[in-house]
Parts: C-alpha cells; sequence; structure tokens
C-alpha cells in the first residue's frame, strides 16, 4: 500500500451560499491529490500522456461526512492500496486538522490511446510502486 498526503485550501469561489465547499469541486480536489501522488512516485500525468498512455477515470465515489468551509486548510490522504493491472485504484480521505470530512475512491483505467484499448499498467509504474508494496 502506497501513502500519500497533499494541502489544499478551500477558496472563496468553490463554495456555495451556505459556505461550503460545492460537491462539485471533490472531483478536483480528488484529482489535484491524485496527480501529486504519482508526481512523488516520479510518474507525471504528461509523461504517461507522451507514451500514449491515458488514464480515465473509471468509477467515483464519494461519501460526504462533514462540510469544508471557504478558508479550511485540507489535509488529502491518498491511498493506492494494491498493486494496478489494467486499472489503479486510488482510495482518499479529507481531513480538517483531525476532523475526517470526506472519504472518496476512483478508479482508472490504462488505455492506449491508439486504439483507445485498455492496456497492462506501464512496468516504469509498477517498478515505482513495488517497494511499497
Amino acid at each position: 500500500m502506497y501513502t500519500h498526503f497533499v494541502r489544499l485550501r478551500v477558496r472563496y469561489a468553490e463554495t456555495d451560499r451556505m459556505g461550503y465547499a460545492y460537491y462539485g469541486n471533490y472531483a478536483t480536489y480528488l484529482e489535484v491529490a491524485r496527480v501529486e501522488t504519482l508526481r512523488e512516485l516520479g510518474i507525471s500525468y504528461r509523461s504517461l500522456e507522451d507514451e500514449g498512455i491515458l488514464l480515465p477515470v473509471l468509477e467515483y465515489s464519494v461519501k460526504f461526512h462533514k462540510p469544508a468551509l471557504y478558508d479550511d486548510e485540507l489535509l488529502i490522504r491518498t491511498v493506492i492500496p494494491t498493486l494496478p493491472g489494467v486499472r489503479i485504484k486510488f482510495d482518499y480521505a479529507i481531513f480538517r486538522g483531525e476532523e475526517l470530512l470526506n472519504t472518496a475512491s476512483t478508479e482508472l483505467v490504462f488505455v492506449d490511446r491508439a486504439t483507445g484499448r485498455p492496456v497492462r499498467c506501464p512496468a516504469h509504474i509498477l517498478k515505482s510502486l513495488r517497494p511499497h508494496f
């Protein structure tokens, strides 16, 4: 299992009339966390796309426990729970201090840009992840 943490601050433009972080913005927060998790492993989305590998989201689930508010500093814990095959899963927990606000997961699929078909996880990603499992 690989774990990474990233911090984000809720901006005013991301809130609704109730002062809550708008629920649709959580997908963006998770994307930032996912991209930074891979970057920490030495993997960039740009380099994957340059190699002809795309990573579309196949599944996305979220559970809201408490709202994030304007100017809250959020800590997002991202976990890659298993070595990827054709798919890679990410589990998330979003905290304000010690308080759990949100849990979520995404599953992405490795796709060959040229054929549009699923492919196995590139070897260099497995090499980066393997020491953590």
